[in-house]
């Protein structure tokens, strides 16, 4: 579902960015183009934390007096709470930020509908594999610093179950907390195995260090290398059939979870929230 045009709004995308793989950005930048193609905003523009143009700099490139800002992040967490807010002086839900009213809205990741989105996915990666037969995986990077980091995956996992989409499990695993996901055999019940990195892009951890932890690759090496990794499913791994994913925010329908989370802020909080 799209929105309404805003003509005399601005769409602000925020991604964190890296200092060691470029490539990590083009999810962000694929992404903004898809909806300024739209044509449903006066501007639509990106910021990084990581990278340039940084979130300090962004309020400078925008022209209009009404800006949405939305992080293009997967779970609500340091960098949602903290951060982005701190960077761009958001003061709550709403903010007069040097003459523009900025709208704070959710992360793309905790919207309802990353859950078609993670099914969608599953499906174009293993067409041939039985859900009945079947145990999804959904993974992700994992930290003791804050429990939201976590909180958008399991999430997933209880929708995915409740769905009826049939899989014989449904599970989450981390890089670096349990369950781990280089014990993903041991998670997995059944011969087919489906791993889909809930991150918004194919940076160093699904291109290098997943597919280590998994077994797919014997050791880390250049980020470029592994793209190859994504094309050649089904990996035949400790007895098992295991079908590894591209991340998930690199799919070219993660535009329209950008909208929903700016329908959803309107429908929520209006246009002259003050408050968190």
């Amino acid at each position: 579902m799209s929105i309404a045009p805003k003509p005399q709004s601005a769409l602000l995308i925020v991604g964190h960015g890296s200092t060691e793989n470029p490539d990590s950005s083009a999810p962000y930048f694929e992404h903004a183009a898809e909806i300024r193609r739209r044509e449903l905003f006066a501007e639509v523009h990106t910021c990084f934390w990581k990278e340039e143009p940084s979130m300090r700099e962004a309020l400078y490139m925008i022209d209009s007096g009404e800006v949405y800002v939305v992080p293009d992040f997967i779970s609500e967490g340091y960098f949602t709470q903290e951060v982005i807010p701190r960077e761009l002086d958001l003061t709550g839900r709403s903010s007069n930020v040097r003459g523009k009213t900025l709208h704070y809205c959710q992360p793309v990741g905790v919207h309802p509908s990353m859950t078609g989105l993670l099914l969608q996915r599953a499906r174009e990666i293993a067409p041939d594999a039985n859900p009945a037969e079947t145990t999804l995986i959904i993974t992700g990077h994992g930290t003791g610093l804050n429990q939201n980091s976590t909180k958008a995956i399991r999430d997933q996992v209880g929708l995915i179950t409740a769905s009826g989409a049939g899989f014989a499990h449904v599970t989450d695993a981390y890089m670096e907390e349990q369950p781990f996901i280089a014990e993903w055999d041991k998670l997995s019940p059944t011969e087919n195995v489906i791993v889909v990195p809930f991150f918004i892009a194919d940076g160093l951890h699904s291109y290098q260090d997943i597919p280590v932890l998994l077994g797919i690759e014997p050791e880390v090496g250049p980020a470029a290398s592994e793209r190859e990794v994504f094309r050649h499913n089904p990996h035949h791994l400790r007895g098992k059939t295991l079908y590894y994913s591209s991340a998930i925010g690199t799919g070219r329908h993660m535009a329209d979870v950008i909208l929903d989370q700016v329908r959803d802020f309107d429908l929520a909080h209006g246009e002259h929230t003050t408050s968190l």
